[in-house]
């Protein structure tokens, strides 16, 4: 059989199957839009981080945590009530409205204090719910090898979303202001409410190895039903696991690393550009280095390191990079140095550490795919963030100098190196050979 164009085209990326094609586009199609409406919101969220200043962005983390545990229950509630071929596109499209209704108050007065900190927490919280529920359907897609192969050139449609987004959020904000860039993100969001329903089309006719819904033709279909128990019940998994705790651990040390990068960040681009849309256009930039190395990697070198090296070596080419870089802001403690470490962490956490540490739930049950995994991503995710930033600022309060809180990154990144190799050979011991 003669391959299709489309799929001589995926295949120069990843080792395509002829009957997987169709999903890998769809999604592909689907993360492009969902992480391109978040990253040309993202920019807008960080100069309204910049109108609220530093202290108050770090008490925030505080409710952005609280918030991301209370929705931990809420939506394990949901996935076990609600069939996920409606509620994934509800979120969606709960997404798109809300966004619509931030734009208009932006429009009305982009300095609203009340306004700006509910945005900030609401799209903080957020982002690693879209991002959770991507990869829990597509971890009830594609066994063990397949999410080897093709998790590496999928999460490149999300980097190119995450590409295109602030692409246009920087040509555009001059145009259509920060209030215009949420519309867009709002039909972007509308966009991927499509590609979600086609993607789910195509998962309910895959035959399932024991499948329950019944069907006119007699093949076994996916059960699209509700997940069914407590809505606390991945927070319980994680706690009766050690792999899972030991991913836990990982979220943790990834997220307090980051903490110290980013409010450099802030406090640097606050000092340096006084006008805010101007702000939005240097994040936008950054974003755009960032995701423009990112997609190179995820193209052609993710799923070939995934493969032959195994999963262990995405989790810590990343952690062992930082603690290089560490150790060199000893001595060239500028700007630009700090600059380097922000594009290396982001650059790799996109292209390694993300596709890697969703092939770690690979092997693991439907109800830990979902619950265990939004418990990680948001509440374990976010708690770390704020003790990250109290810790941050308690550090700056007490005058530390650039060297001490380089060298507590970089026993950070060592500690991270440890726990991604363990976690590397976990993943080899339980995942079934494809």
């Amino acid at each position: 059989m003669t391959a299709s164009p489309l799929q001589r085209l995926v295949s120069r990326f990843a080792k395509v199957e002829p009957g997987e094609i169709a999903v890998v586009v769809a999604a592909f199609l689907l993360f492009f839009f969902v992480l391109g409406s978040y990253f040309a919101v993202r920019p807008v969220r960080e100069t309204v981080a910049t109108v609220l200043g530093t202290e108050r962005v770090a008490d925030l983390w505080a409710y952005t945590a609280f918030f991301a545990i209370l929705a931990v229950p809420l939506y394990g509630w949901l996935v076990g009530k609600i069939r996920r071929s409606l509620l994934l596109p509800g979120i969606y499209g709960m997404v798109a409205l809300t966004l619509a209704a931030i734009g208009a108050a932006f429009q009305a007065d982009l300095g609203d204090l009340q306004i700006g900190m509910f945005f900030y927490v609401w799209i903080s919280v957020l982002n690693l719910l879209l991002v959770s529920i991507f990869w829990s359907f597509l971890l009830e897609f594609f066994d063990g090898g397949q999410a080897r192969r093709l998790f590496g050139v999928i999460a490149a449609g999300g980097t190119l979303g995450a590409l295109v987004g602030p692409a246009l959020a920087g040509l555009l904000v001059t145009r259509i202001g920060n209030a215009g860039i949420l519309y867009l993100a709002a039909c972007g969001f509308l966009a991927a409410i499509v590609c979600q329903r086609v993607l789910i089309k195509l998962w309910y006719a895959k035959p399932a190895r024991a499948a329950t819904s019944p069907s006119e033709d007699g093949v076994p279909r996916r059960n699209d039903e509700g997940l069914g128990g407590n809505p606390f019940a991945g927070i319980f998994i994680v706690l009766k696991s050690r792999y899972l705790l030991g991913i836990a651990s990982f979220v943790v040390l990834l997220s307090l690393v980051n903490t110290v990068l980013y409010f450099e960040q802030l406090r640097i681009v606050s000092e340096t550009f006084v006008d805010r849309e101007q702000r939005t256009q240097v994040f936008a930039l950054l974003d755009v280095i960032v995701q423009s190395l990112t997609i190179i990697a995820q193209l052609f070198f993710t799923g070939r390191i995934a493969t032959r090296l195994g999963v262990g070596a995405l989790l810590t080419i990343v952690p062992a990079v930082l603690a290089v870089g560490f150790l060199m802001l000893l001595a060239f403690n500028v700007f630009g140095m700090i600059a380097v470490l922000l594009v290396m962490r982001r650059w790799g956490e996109y292209a390694f550490i993300r596709p890697g540490r969703e092939m770690l739930w690979s092997a693991l049950d439907t109800e830990s795919k979902y619950k265990a995994k939004s418990f990680i991503d948001l509440p374990v995710y976010r708690a770390a963030d704020y003790i990250g930033a109290q810790a941050k600022t308690a550090l700056d309060a007490s005058g530390s100098s650039p060297a001490s809180v380089a060298l507590v990154g970089a026993g950070l990144a060592v500690l991270w190196v440890l726990n991604g190799a363990w976690l590397g050979r976990r993943y080899r011991r339980q995942e079934p050979s494809s």
